[in-house]
């Protein structure tokens, strides 16, 4: 099963770059969840993480950035 699978990526031009792009791909987007994740300020930490205790209702109307009196 592998050989037919080897077979057919070796003749195919440039596929190379392939593996050598999606790890390209795979670091960015880790390296800016990370960076994200560090600028986050301490209120927005604590805002996130009080959302699995809160209602239904209260984490719709947070997330929406609507405020319960004025619906």
């Amino acid at each position: 099963m592998l050989r037919f699978i080897k077979h057919n990526l070796t003749t195919i031009d440039g596929v190379e770059i392939f593996p050598m792009l999606s790890l390209l791909i795979f670091v960015l987007f880790f390296a800016l969840v990370i960076v994200r994740v560090i600028r986050m300020s301490k209120s927005q930490v604590e805002e996130l993480s009080d959302i699995p205790f809160e209602d239904e209702g209260t984490v719709d109307i947070k997330l929406a950035g609507h405020s319960p009196i004025n619906d």
